[in-house]
């Protein structure tokens, strides 16, 4: 018997893959004399490419069905990124779990006072983990994890500076706002000078973790020892003024309402608006296993849809919206793919826990180049391999795995 995952998979497949390319679905909503006007009136701005409004972000949460956000999102994706879903060879460091801040939803820091239920890499045991990778096409290292009190700002410039000994041609995509928040302020130096030294060593861009929910209240309940929503979009913007490209995310299906989650959106937009730094949009599920926030019950299979839907429909001026694999589970985001997704991130190869500690589906992340492909081929989209900048690496169309020999 088909759960539901596999039920929505099937059915709006089958419909997406005959819309690829195609304005007639969204044709057909404007002709649609059933539906109301406010929803219509939003259809008339996604298909005249003009912006929606906060307003209207609200309402698409509180009213609109799957199929009719779905036929949005999907217009928008390919309108951008036409069949190309992206995806990336990388794997992940997390030097440390051992962290300073005590954030309500974390299941996998552990404070300073319980470190023996923690991990503390050393250095040699990081540049192991990077020459595992000599010879093969990896082409990005993403280093994030605890705030660690005695791993400062120059501990990690000068990490990263071995990593390009190391490997000179591989991106260095490290350490979220939270973490470099910390590094500035212990190191008593400027965001600015700060990120100036980590690039100088061979930092190239900045990931999105840490934006959680913008909202100053939330923040407070959920995550108040951490940086604000003003500081980290203050060090997004500075890197992005410095040439250093970010992601950005959002923690959603927690405590926050529809109208969190746009205002969080919305800041993101405006930020943007001004800098066009920022490389994709990265909506993160909230996991309710081993934290203090165990009794809130996830969102369902549906609420992930309808999110990202309403996230590529109201994010104009991003580019790419990413699922992430590890954390939102295969098939999911397999089903994204029909609603705006555009990027499942890479092969991870069984590095980060982050996800896997909050009870995601994936416990051992990793996937081979191979499966990617093929989970995207089997969703009726065309598998690409990029860098971090979303250059084409491989175009892997007709790839014959078979006659690969390493």
């Amino acid at each position: 018997m088909l759960n539901l995952a596999e039920t929505i998979f099937i059915t709006f497949v089958f419909i997406i893959k005959k819309q690829i390319m195609s304005n007639q679905a969204v044709e057909s909503i404007l002709l649609n004399s059933k539906l109301s006007s406010d929803l219509k009136s939003i259809a008339e701005k996604v298909y005249a490419k003009q912006r929606i409004t906060f307003e209207e972000g609200v309402l698409l949460y509180n009213k609109a069905e799957l199929g009719y956000l779905g036929v949005l999102a999907n217009y928008i994706r390919e309108q951008k990124n036409g069949n190309n879903v992206y995806f990336n060879r990388n794997f992940h460091i997390e030097p440390t779990n051992i962290c300073v801040f005590d954030c309500k939803f974390c299941s996998y820091s552990r404070l300073l006072k319980n470190k023996e239920e923690g991990w503390e890499l050393s250095e040699q045991q990081i540049i192991d983990i990077v020459k595992k990778y000599d010879g093969q096409p990896v082409t990005e290292v993403h280093i994030v994890g605890g705030v660690h009190p005695k791993m400062g700002l120059m501990y990690f410039a000068n990490l990263i500076k071995k990593v390009k000994e190391i490997r000179p041609d591989i991106h260095v995509k490290a350490f979220t706002a939270v973490e470099l928040e910390y590094m500035c302020r212990k190191a008593k130096v400027s965001y600015e000078e700060g990120l100036r030294i980590l690039k100088e060593h061979g930092q190239d861009s900045l990931p999105g973790g840490g934006a959680e929910i913008f909202d100053e209240q939330l923040r407070k309940e959920i995550c108040e020892d951490k940086c604000t929503a003003a500081e980290w979009l203050e060090i997004h913007e500075t890197a992005h003024r410095l040439g250093m490209p970010s992601n950005a995310t959002m923690l959603y299906g927690h405590v926050e309402t529809f109208e969190h989650r746009v205002d969080h959106m919305n800041r993101l937009r405006n930020l943007q608006d001004k800098t066009g730094g920022f490389n994709t949009f990265i909506p993160l599920k909230f996991r309710n296993q081993g934290n203090q926030m165990s009794h809130i019950a996830e969102v369902s299979v549906i609420e992930d849809l309808r999110n990202y839907a309403i996230s590529r429909i109201y994010m104009d001026n991003f580019n790419h919206l990413k699922a992430y694999w590890p954390m939102i589970g295969r098939t999911t985001a397999q089903l994204s793919l029909a609603f705006g997704v555009d990027d499942v991130d890479g092969t991870i190869d069984d590095s980060t826990k982050i996800y896997s500690m909050a009870g995601a589906e994936d416990q051992n992340p990793a996937l081979t180049t191979e499966q990617l492909v093929d989970l995207i081929k089997q969703a009726g989209r065309t598998p690409i391999e990029r860098d971090t900048l979303y250059n084409v690496v491989t175009d892997y169309t007709n790839y014959d795995f078979s006659k690969v020999t390493a």
